[in-house]
C-alpha cells in the first residue's frame, strides 16, 4: 500500500454506518471513520487523508495531519515508555511506537527526541526510529561560512545544540556561543560558521561579520524606542546583559559602540538612551 504514511488525495468509493471507504491505488479500500466526515460528502468526492494503522493494526484514513510523514524527521515528545519501547505523540489517536531496538539511547517520558517515521517491512507497520545517524549524510561543499540556512534544533548536549538541516545534514551550535535558550523542536534561521572535514556543520545563531552587530544594534534601538532608556552600559554585569538582551557582553559593547558612532544613542553612567532627531 503506497499510501501508508503519506498524505493522499483519495476518492470516496462508498458509505457505510462506520464512515466512508476510500479507494486506494492498488484497488483496495481504506475506511475514513465517520467522525472525520463533515456530512455533506458524496461518492466520488476527493479528500486529503493520512493513512496509517489503528490500534488493531488495520489500515485507516484520517483527515488529521500528523507531525511527521513517512521517511521524514520530526522532534516528538515521549508520552510513555514501556517494556517494548517508547510511545511518541505525533498528533494522532494512536501514538507512534519507537521499539527498543530502534532507540538510539534510552528514552524518558516527557522528553523530546528526533524521530524518523519508517515502515517496518516485516510487520508492514509504521514505526519511529531514533537511531538517526544512518540517515545523515556529509553536508555538500556549497555550505560555506556565512551561508544562511534553516535548521531544526533537536538535541542539547554539553557541547551545544544539535541541528538537522534539509532532513539529512547535521550541524552544531556551540554552547558557549548561545546566550539565550533555544527550544528543542523549534525551526529557526541560522548561519554556517564552518564546514568540517567530516561533513558536519558548525553553525551560529547570528550572521557573520559586521551584519551581526547591525542585528543586535537594531534590537537595542527597538527597546529604546519603546522604553526610552536601557539600564545597561559597558560596566554592566555580563549576566544582567544576557538576561535583558540575550547577548554576550562583548556583543553588547560592539553594538552600543556602533550606535554611538552613528549618533543614535547617548551613553550615560547609569545606562543608554536614544538621541532624538
Amino acid at each position: 500500500m503506497k499510501e501508508l504514511g503519506q498524505i493522499s488525495r483519495l476518492p470516496i468509493n462508498r458509505f457505510t454506518d462506520y464512515g466512508a471507504y476510500m479507494a486506494l491505488s492498488d484497488g483496495e479500500e481504506v475506511l475514513l471513520p465517520k467522525g472525520y466526515l463533515e456530512g455533506d460528502e458524496k461518492e466520488g468526492d476527493f479528500i486529503n487523508v493520512f493513512v496509517y494503522t489503528d490500534s488493531e493494526d488495520r489500515p485507516v484514513a484520517v483527515t488529521t495531519i500528523p507531525k511527521v510523514l513517512l521517511d521524514e524527521f520530526a522532534v516528538l515528545e515521549a508520552k510513555e515508555v514501556g517494556k517494548i519501547g517508547a510511545f511518541m505523540d505525533w498528533g494522532l489517536p494512536k501514538d507512534l511506537l519507537v521499539p527498543n531496538a530502534e532507540m538510539g539511547k534510552p528514552m524518558k517520558q516527557g522528553e523530546k527526541y528526533l524521530i524518523r517515521l519508517c515502515l517496518d517491512h516485516r510487520s508492514n507497520r509504521l514505526i519511529g526510529v531514533s537511531k538517526y545517524r544512518e540517515f545523515i549524510f556529509p553536508a555538500p561543499e556549497y555550505y560555506q561560512p556565512g551561508e544562511e540556512v534553516e535548521g531544526l534544533i533537536f538535541e542539547k548536549s554539553d557541547l551545544g545544540y544539535k541541528v538537522l538541516l534539509e532532513d539529512r545534514y547535521e550541524g552544531l551550535i556551540y554552547a558557549n556561543e548561545v546566550f539565550q535558550p533555544l527550544e528543542i523542536g523549534s525551526e529557526r534561521k541560522l548561519w554556517v560558521k564552518k564546514r568540517r572535514d567530516d561533513g558536519k556543520l558548525d553553525l551560529q545563531v547570528l550572521p557573520m561579520g559586521r551584519v551581526k552587530y547591525d542585528e543586535g544594534a537594531e534590537k537595542i534601538l527597538e527597546i529604546l524606542d519603546s522604553k526610552g532608556f536601557l539600564p545597561l552600559h559597558d560596566k554592566s554585569d555580563p549576566a544582567e546583559i544576557q538576561a535583558l538582551l540575550g547577548m554576550s557582553k562583548k556583543h553588547f559593547k560592539q553594538c552600543i559602540g556602533q550606535l554611538y558612532k552613528a549618533r543614535q544613542i547617548l551613553i550615560r553612567p547609569d545606562g543608554i538612551s536614544r538621541i532624538e532627531d
